[in-house]
C-alpha cells in the first residue's frame, strides 16, 4: 500500500533561502540538460533518404542518456561550486526528471499516445525537488531532518501512520508558503478482495448530471456545491484591484499573490468537504 501526507512547512530566513536557492540551481540544471537532448535531437534525427549524397556522413556523437547527464554532474560541480551545496540525490533526481519528460515525448504509452514535446522551466514553473532516500527517524518534535537544509518546522495536523515506511520526501513552493510530501509504504498490508456479490438489493445506482449533482436509483437528489461559483465574487474584485495597480509596484505585487490565493481556496475546498463527509455505505 502506497500513500502521501502533506504538512506545511515553517523555515526560518535561513532555509528560506537554501530552499530557493536550490530551487533556481535545480532549474537551470534542468534546463540545460534538456537542451543537450534536444541538441542531440535535432542534430541526429535527419533520416537516412533525406541526407546528401555527394556529403560524408559524419559521425554521430553521444547520446545524452539518464546515465550520462549524471556522470557529468561531476564536470558541473568542478564549474559551478555552488551546486556542491544542493545534495547529491537530490541532484540526481532533476536529471531524472529530463529523462522522464523526454521519454513521454518520444515514447507512447499503452494506449499508443505521446505527451507534448517537454518545455523549459521559468522561474515560476519549477516549484519542488525531492529526496529519492531519506531516514526513517528524519520527522521528531513537529520537526523534519532535511539533509543540508537543517530541521525545519512543520506544522504536523495528523501523525504518521503505523507500519510505513517513508520513500521519498518532496519540498515544493506554492503560493501560500512551502510544502513538504511524505510518500510512504506498507508491504505487510494485503489487497482487499470482497466478498459480496452485487445484487439488486446491496447495490444503488447513480447518475451524474448538470442539473443536480447526482441522482440515486431511490430518488435522493443532491445538489451541485458549486464552489467556484461561490468564489466568483471575491475572484472578480480581486482581479479588479489587480488591473487598479501600477505593475511592477508593491501594492501590484501583493494583489498578484492575493489572487492564486483566492483560487487555490477555491479549489480545495472540495476536498475538505469530502474529507470531512467521508463516504456514505447502504446497509
Amino acid at each position: 500500500m502506497r500513500t502521501a501526507y502533506q504538512y506545511k512547512l515553517k523555515p526560518n530566513k535561513d532555509q528560506t533561502a537554501t530552499i530557493e536557492l536550490w530551487l533556481e540551481l535545480l532549474r537551470r540544471q534542468y534546463n540545460y540538460r534538456l537542451g543537450e537532448r534536444f541538441s542531440w535531437w535535432e542534430e541526429n534525427r535527419c533520416p537516412v533518404n533525406a541526407c546528401p549524397l555527394i556529403t560524408s556522413i559524419p559521425q554521430l556523437k553521444d547520446n545524452p542518456d539518464y546515465f550520462s547527464q549524471k556522470r557529468d554532474l561531476v564536470n558541473t560541480k568542478d564549474k559551478f561550486p555552488e551546486y556542491k551545496l544542493i545534495h547529491s540525490q537530490v541532484l540526481q533526481d532533476c536529471i531524472k526528471r529530463v529523462k522522464v519528460a523526454f521519454d513521454r515525448w518520444l515514447k507512447a504509452d499503452k494506449n499508443g499516445q505521446k505527451l507534448g514535446k517537454p518545455r523549459f522551466k521559468n522561474k515560476s514553473r519549477y516549484r519542488s525537488f525531492t529526496y529519492p532516500q531519506i531516514k526513517q527517524d528524519c520527522v521528531v518534535n513537529q520537526r523534519i531532518n532535511l539533509p543540508k537544509i537543517g530541521n525545519v518546522k512543520l506544522i504536523q495536523h495528523r501523525p504518521l501512520p503505523e507500519g510505513f515506511q517513508i520513500k521519498t520526501v518532496t519540498i515544493s513552493r506554492k503560493v501560500d508558503g512551502y510544502y513538504v510530501t511524505l510518500s510512504m509504504e506498507d508491504k505487510s498490508v494485503p489487497s482487499i478482495i470482497s466478498e459480496i456479490k452485487p445484487t439488486s438489493e446491496n447495490t444503488l445506482g447513480i447518475d451524474m448530471g448538470l442539473k443536480e449533482f447526482l441522482t440515486t436509483s431511490e430518488g435522493e437528489l443532491v445538489p451541485i456545491p458549486q464552489y467556484y461559483r461561490k468564489s466568483q465574487q471575491r475572484l472578480k474584485t480581486l482581479q479588479k484591484r489587480l488591473s487598479k495597480k501600477k505593475k511592477g509596484s508593491k501594492r501590484w505585487l501583493k494583489a498578484v499573490k492575493a489572487l492564486p490565493k483566492q483560487h487555490k481556496k477555491a479549489d480545495a475546498t472540495p476536498r475538505r468537504r469530502q474529507l470531512a463527509c467521508g463516504t456514505r455505505t447502504k446497509q
